[in-house]
């Protein structure tokens, strides 16, 4: 039979779903605030809070943030299945706080739980890449593949063009790879020469590199005008063909013009990640910096600020703390996975994976 107490919670939790409903978000919070009160183990009302947390229309700050994922954490330990809770927690520290090493860890926890879940590996790889432990992340991402794993269309375009961000890193040299935590880093040296300039979008290098020839084409075509549906045709393909170049053109020297954005982008994932200053000053007062920084998430943007405020330097010697990503795989259950009526994803390789060879 339920307490008192617990059924004084129930209430409370009902008035939260019906002051929800009615598009009364503090109220809802409210009610869910007194349900965790007098019952610490109403899951439901943990992730209620969580979700309301988290504003509607804008981006969560800092505070909302650490207060959502905090409700997960309080799911987590009551469900552990919990896996709306999980996706959940993953995103907001990797996406709007990045906290990568912990990201790590939290996902391979989820994997403790399910270790034939494919999205925490999918994660962790792209969370891996991110940092620039490009051998780790092409080791991890291949076991979607040595296990058949099942994946979501969704999950398997992320694959896809996290492989293909892989491959470009194969073909580089392991030295090229930009390294923040070490401050003689050649990387540095970039950055410093484009430090003064905005990163450069795909659609103004199509605009300036491109256009002018579809603009010509356009303009020969006109002398083909009522030469009959072949003429046509050739014009279109040629046109066609114009723009499926340009794109992968501009993608090229996209990535070339904006090395340096990306390598300031991952100095400043490791500064949130490490919790240290890494990034030096006169390259945190440029353009590129300031520009890079307010396309980041709210949340993101005002931890930055904190570890900058607090001045704590990143301490010398230091590397990106990975966690032990090994998990015992239950073969049986493996093998019924690969019997059950799913999404298989035979077939699919990630070119150029085991070619990766980084020094970590």
């Amino acid at each position: 039979m339920a307490s008192k107490t617990d059924e004084r919670a129930e209430e409370h939790y009902l008035d939260a779903i019906e002051a929800q409903e009615n598009d009364d978000r503090e109220g809802a919070l409210s009610s869910a605030r007194q349900v965790v009160k007098l019952n610490p183990e109403h899951a439901e009302a943990w992730w209620l809070i969580s979700t309301l947390e988290l504003p509607l229309k804008t981006q969560p700050n800092l505070i909302q943030a650490s207060r959502s994922l905090a409700a997960c954490r309080k799911v987590i330990e009551i469900e552990h299945e919990h896996g709306p809770a999980w996706v959940r927690g993953g995103q907001i520290l990797a996406d709007e706080l990045g906290m990568y090493e912990e990201a790590l860890s939290w996902w391979q926890q989820r994997r403790e739980i399910d270790a034939l879940e494919a999205v925490p590996i999918i994660e962790q790889s792209a969370i891996l890449a991110d940092i620039g432990m490009y051998r780790k992340a092409s080791t991890h991402l291949n076991m979607v593949v040595e296990h058949d794993l099942e994946i979501s269309p969704k999950q398997f375009t992320k694959v896809a063009r996290l492989s293909g961000l892989l491959q470009k890193a194969a073909d580089e040299e392991p030295s090229s790879y930009f390294r923040p935590w070490e401050s003689r880093h050649p990387g540095w040296e970039g950055i410093r020469r484009r430090k003064d300039k905005g990163p450069m979008s795909e659609s103004l290098i199509f605009l300036l590199f491109v256009t002018p020839f579809l603009v010509i084409e356009v303009w020969l075509s006109r002398g083909l005008a009522g030469a009959g549906f072949m003429a046509f045709c050739f014009t279109s393909m040629v046109l066609l063909a114009t723009v499926g170049l340009g794109i992968k053109f501009t993608r090229n020297i996209f990535h070339k013009v904006n090395r340096p954005a990306f390598d300031l982008l991952r100095a400043q994932d490791i500064e949130t990640s490490s919790g240290h200053s890494v990034i030096p000053e006169d390259i945190r007062t440029s353009k590129l910096y300031m520009s890079i920084l307010q396309r980041r998430p709210l949340a993101y943007q005002e931890r930055t600020l904190a570890i900058v405020d607090g001045g704590s330097a990143l301490p010398k010697g230091w590397k990106p703390s990975i966690p032990d990503l090994e998990v015992e795989w239950d073969e049986d259950d493996d093998d019924d996975a690969d019997d059950d009526d799913v999404k298989s994803n035979a077939g699919f390789t990630v070119p150029g994976l085991d070619e990766v060879d980084e020094e970590e």
